[in-house]
């Protein structure tokens, strides 16, 4: 069947580990859809992607591509949509440099990142740069609200295959240190608005009025946030926790979203690397301002630029060696948690800490038990009661443990603080103020220099989808059900205003309950403790945290998650799981052409998806694809083909060529459509009747380095080869 102009279902092209995989597993799935009728396309959504999107004046006719993520942001508003979405970069500045460098270095005349603009011609491309770093995918495709969940295959397999979990004792000194004031939590205020509105952000000093954005326009009905950090009282509290540590004898560690929080939490990373190196900074401030310092980038980036100053890195031995030892991300290259702002994300880091026993690595090597610093207290209680439980009780059994559901308020951009033009860092001493059009003062913040003031909305639409997808859930699951909602916070409690009637409305409210973030997580906790099942339902933040968190605890993974996103208009958008785009991973690809991605959640999300579309284009034969590509799941899981870690032992492309068979397997047997078994019988046949020469073919392309001819932009025909390495697989599939 020749391709529609708008394809059945759209499989994004991405970054990293999940972008190589793709090489490999999107042949094989155009080859099965082909049978159904279906048509499979792409959307180049990758980092690199973005940014040659974003300068197409600079570029030849034949390097310029269309910009694909505004062109999905358009089609998940449409009842046709169903995208299947893997896992982006969530681009910080040095992730965002190296891949304008290496596109320069293919030939794309890109501009240079200016890191400090003085021209208008540098703002200008400093803006279109900053709004591809960061989480800039996300907010534009999710018209919808997401429903996260373990797939039974997977979470049936890990109760039987239960992972390693480190041991948790009464004594453990680690611990959560959050500040107890003048933070987010202790600021936020919140208003619904009653009508549509416009707003303006503005400083007003003694000097006048700044305004910081205008024509901020929201809905009816839309709860509106403010709030703001103190930095001098963050910088207290970090310099105070600092020789706490050292006192207490564990590691120092500091737990942020540098990438998701693209504003806020990159100015909280650079007073963490401040206070650290408090001294460095009082004796040779001049000097490293000299020489291009900005904390915000990271220790690693500061050692960079200083490492000519021997008076510089004199005073850096001297304050190092007075600290307490820091939590290392790689101890055996010196990679410290203060080196680069995007490597240690808190809902990655704090759920491996917990895995572990409390446990992180040291400079030595070796594990320690850690001082977890969480700046801002809205969510550090969860960390923090989740390791007071583990001490008390002991680490969860996976074998026996119960799960955690997910059903997250995210749709139109809902709670996305940091991730958006309405945060920054105060200039002067004053008051920020949010001011609507008919000139009301919805919000005002005496600020000082340096304090970090931030705004998010959530409209009335998707908290109200929100609320009856929570309802369709636990209808379905007929299990434990908690708003995680603190009535004492400022936002949650507006956002009450409409949960507590709707549950009302739908003679529902006495099946769910709402509790705060910490008594949730207790509450969560002794629940799957017992074997049995929850669903958290939450808003954004807590949303990322939690479908880590839990599933990490559950299944040693978050990248194995179903996670469907039920768009508004009636589409679908199905993401690949919350597994990061494994950077490691293809640094060892290119290394030792062995790659170790999993793509598991891309087996869970494509099921989900040709489901999805036999029932809404009533296309009986998508739905048997989707039944068959379960099957196909539940048969790599079970019989151990998913990929190993070590070179010489089977990778990605081996999981795939199972994965195919056995999806080739179900359809051959299944009885509800018979031209479709006739089809794929040869198709199952050959591939095992082929089976020692495949796997052969496959193990023969590890062992040297890989060359995909870009990191960032790998190179179509390379890629290719490295990852279909079989002539005879190839020539099976097609």
């Amino acid at each position: 069947m020749a391709e529609t102009t708008t394809p059945d279902i759209i499989y994004t092209k991405v970054d990293e580990a999940p972008e190589l995989a793709s090489g490999s597993l999107l042949p094989i799935i155009r080859k099965f859809a082909a049978a159904a009728g279906v048509t499979v396309g792409t959307k180049d959504i990758s980092l690199a992607g973005r940014i040659i999107a974003a300068f197409p004046e600079n570029l030849t006719d034949a390097q310029r591509q269309s910009d694909d993520l505004a062109a999905l942001g358009e089609l998940v508003k449409t009842p046709s949509a169903n995208v299947i979405k893997l896992p982006n970069i969530s681009a910080s500045v040095p992730q965002l440099v190296a891949a304008v460098k290496e596109l320069q270095e293919q030939g794309y005349t890109l501009p240079d990142y200016p890191e400090e603009p003085s021209t208008d011609a540098e703002k200008a491309t400093r803006a279109r740069y900053d709004a591809i770093k960061g989480s800039a995918v996300n907010p534009v495709l999710r018209e919808g609200n997401s429903d996260r969940r373990a797939a039974k295959a997977v979470k049936a397999f890990a109760q039987a295959n239960p992972h390693r979990m480190g041991d948790w004792s009464a004594d453990s000194k680690t611990r959560v240190a959050s500040m107890d004031g003048d933070d987010f939590r202790s600021h936020e205020t919140s208003a619904t608005l009653e009508n549509a509105a416009t707003a303006k952000i503005v400083l007003e000093t003694a000097e006048g009025q700044t305004v910081l954005k205008e024509g901020v326009a929201y809905p009816a009905g839309t709860v509106v946030d403010a709030t703001f950090m103190s930095a001098k009282a963050l910088g207290a509290f970090l310099a105070e926790e600092i020789e706490k540590t050292k006192a207490e004898g564990t590691l120092f560690s500091l737990h942020m979203k540098a990438t998701m929080m693209k504003v806020s939490d990159p100015i909280i990373f650079g007073h963490a690397v401040k206070a650290w190196l408090a001294p460095v900074f009082e004796k040779h401030g001049d000097a490293l301002d000299a020489l291009g310092v900005n904390p915000n980038q990271g220790l690693g980036d500061l050692l960079d630029r200083v490492k000519g100053d021997a008076a510089i890195m004199a005073a850096i031995d001297e304050v190092a060696a007075s600290r307490p030892p820091m939590y290392m991300v790689d101890s055996d290259r010196g990679i410290t948690n203060l080196h680069v702002p995007s490597d240690v994300i808190i809902d990655a880091s704090m759920p491996a800490l917990i895995r572990a026993g409390g446990k992180g690595w040291g400079p030595d090597g070796k594990e320690a038990d850690s001082n977890c610093v969480i700046p801002d207290n809205s969510y550090a209680p969860v960390y923090d009661e989740t390791i007071k439980f583990f001490k008390q009780n002991g680490k969860l059994n996976p074998a026996t443990a119960g799960t955690v559901q997910n059903i997250g308020l995210m749709a139109q951009k809902a709670e996305e603080y940091g991730s958006h033009p309405t945060t920054f860092e105060a200039a002067a001493d004053g008051v920020i103020k949010m001011i609507l059009d008919d000139g009301t003062v919805l919000h005002q913040h005496s600020v000082e220099k340096g304090d970090i003031w931030r705004s998010a909305s959530t409209r009335k639409a998707p908290i109200e989808d929100w609320v009856n997808l929570a309802i369709s859930r636990q209808k379905a699951e007929n299990c434990q059900a908690i708003f995680w909602l603190d009535e004492t916070r400022a936002h949650d409690g507006e956002l009450l205003k409409y949960v507590r009637p709707l549950l009302e409305a739908k003679g529902v409210a006495d099946t769910f309950q709402i509790m705060a973030p910490r008594e949730a997580t207790r509450a969560t906790l002794e629940t799957i403790t017992r074997g049995e099942n929850s669903i958290a339902i939450t808003g954004n933040v807590l949303r990322d945290y939690l479908t880590d968190l839990f599933p990490i605890l559950e299944l040693a993974t978050s990248a194995k998650m179903l996670s469907i996103v039920k768009l508004m208009q009636g589409g679908g958008l199905f993401e690949t799981g919350a597994g990061g785009s494994a950077p490691k991973h293809v640094q060892q690809l290119q290394a030792e052409n062995h790659l170790r991605w999993d793509s598991l959640g891309e087996f869970c999300a494509l099921g989900e998806s040709f489901k999805f579309l036999g029932e809404a284009k009533g296309n009986a034969r998508a739905t048997v694809l989707g039944e068959a590509v379960e099957a196909a799941t539940q048969g790599v899981l079970d019989r151990d083909r998913s990929p190993s870690r070590k070179v010489g032992e089977p990778d990605n492309r081996d999981s795939h060529y199972w994965f195919a068979r056995y999806w080739a397997e179900a359809l051959a047997a299944q009885s509800s459509d018979a031209e479709l078994a006739g089809e794929f019988a040869p198709i199952a046949a050959a591939l095992a009747e082929n089976e020692t020469k495949i796997v052969g073919e496959l193990a023969a392309a590890q062992g040297a380095p890989a060359d995909t001819g870009g990191y960032y932009h790998p190179n179509a025909e390379k890629l290719a080869a490295v990852m279909r390495p079989s002539p005879t697989f190839n020539a099976i599939i097609g």
